[in-house]
């Protein structure tokens, strides 16, 4: 391994990935440690029409659509006493797919190893154990085989990129920083299904949502035949029927026993896997950025699965993250700037979609469940979040409100369908003429900045 390198990433999962991919087409010098051999396990498996623009950049997008991934025509929601489907448009110029259900292993292995064929050098098994400081800027990284520690080093950077996933080397490690959510104190348990039905409406290849008494489930179709399918449930009434029931799997295999939806599914499935658990995984840094370095993806911040946004924000941040990095490299803007320009478009990005996600859940409409109810966002979530930033360019008519809480208010009454009688958050959204939320156009800059691909990806002043 190199003794120095220019910009270094921490973590090869899409953030970083896809970071490094893209700072190294700029020509920069990038170094990337992953502490697993890949391909390796990991949940996320649903993606978004948002990341394919992103993917074409980096120039990998071909070799996804030809990796045999299940196509995602987009998502059908049994939610409550309704139902709601969701089509995504093909975002291509040949109106192929713009989004799949993946085998996480296969689909970061390709990002990875699309980083290591553009110039990114990409060491897999190696773990950062300590980052060394001059002041508050880290400047240097010490390393060592996971499987084999006596081989060891240290490597110095002049940038870091932190996407170290829930793992967190700076935010856990040394700002400590990363702030749980009041809401969205969850549980996640899962399994995969082989023979499993296809959903008998909706768009092909959706993922399904169905509510269940006090949480909900996904349904996820993947290429290997097999569904994962994820129970997600309030952490302590999920611990408190773990006692009852004496364990996970009778709580998890309860639930599905509780939701037609998902039982119609398995009615003839096979269970392939032991139910796998998460909790708590709803947080966020409360700084994104410091000197010489971003916090991308999930080592910055992570949301909550229903709206599969996770490697959408990952993709996101390591795309803001390549244009901040390359112009203050260049010489075109200060860090100061550069790094103050990522950490709004980056949080305005989150935060739009914690509202978002916290009124899709208030639109479910048996009140009685304390689940639904404990999902709304609180005084103390929203306080210190500039609602009227992350929506301004989101959903028109809110530009002149003033008052926060008066923003979030008429944001969510929007949402849950004041005006059009429909209780789909996401239907009422694309009722209404949406903003591109991107700073991409001198009009719509940010501090005077905006963000630019031609002839480089960079910030440009208005």
């Amino acid at each position: 391994m190199r003794a120095k390198t220019r910009i270094l990433v921490i973590g090869g999962g899409p953030a970083g990935s896809t970071a490094a991919g893209l700072l190294a087409k700029e020509g920069f010098e990038v170094t990337l440690l992953e502490r697993e051999h890949f391909p390796r396990y990991h949940i996320g498996e649903s993606l978004l029409p948002s990341c394919r623009p992103i993917l074409e950049r980096l120039g990998v997008w071909d070799k996804i659509a030809a990796a045999g991934f299940q196509p995602k025509g987009g998502a059908y929601y049994f939610w409550g006493p309704e139902e709601w489907e969701v089509r995504f448009r093909p975002h291509g110029r040949d109106g192929s797919t713009s989004a799949w259900q993946v085998i996480r292993a296969d689909f970061d292995k390709i990002l990875l190893d699309h980083a290591r064929e553009v110039g990114v050098e990409v060491h897999e098994g190696i773990a950062v154990k300590k980052l060394d400081f001059d002041g508050d800027r880290p400047v240097a990284a010490h390393w060592a085989e996971a499987k084999n520690p006596a081989n060891a080093g240290r490597i110095e950077f002049d940038y870091l990129v932190d996407a170290s996933g829930r793992g967190g080397v700076m935010a856990t490690k040394y700002l400590k920083n990363r702030k749980f959510h009041n809401v969205f104190r969850n549980v996640a348990a899962w399994s995969y299904w082989k023979d499993a039905k296809e959903l008998d409406r909706g768009p092909r290849g959706a993922i399904t949502v169905a509510s269940v008494g006090d949480g909900w489930f996904w349904g996820i179709p993947l290429p290997d035949g097999t569904m994962s399918v994820g129970l997600v449930a309030g952490r302590d009434s999920f611990n408190a029927a773990r006692n009852e029931l004496g364990g996970v799997d009778p709580v998890y295999h309860k639930a599905i026993g509780d939701c037609p939806a998902i039982q119609q599914l398995l009615v003839e499935a096979e269970q392939v896997t032991e139910v796998k658990v998460e909790q708590d995984y709803s947080y966020a840094a409360e700084q994104f950025q410091g000197p010489g370095y971003l916090l991308a993806g999930d080592a910055a911040c992570f949301l909550d699965p229903l709206l599969s946004t996770g490697v959408h924000l990952g993709t996101y941040s390591a795309l803001i993250g390549t244009a901040a990095i390359s112009s203050v490299i260049r010489g075109e803007i200060s860090e100061p700037e550069a790094w103050d320009f990522y950490e709004v478009v980056y949080r305005r990005a989150y935060e739009r979609l914690l509202v978002l996600v916290s009124t899709f859940y208030e639109s479910y409409r048996g009140k009685e469940h304390h689940f639904f109810r404990a999902q709304q966002l609180s005084e103390k979530d929203w306080v210190g979040m500039d609602v009227q930033a992350a929506f301004d360019r989101f959903v028109t008519g809110i530009a002149d409100l003033e008052d926060t809480e008066d923003v979030y208010r008429r944001i969510q009454g929007h949402l849950l369908g004041e005006e059009s009688g429909k209780h789909n958050p996401l239907d009422n959204l694309n009722r209404v003429h949406e903003h591109k939320q991107a700073p991409e156009k001198p009009e719509k800059a940010i501090n005077g900045l905006y963000l630019s691909y031609e002839p480089q990806i960079g910030i440009r002043r208005a």
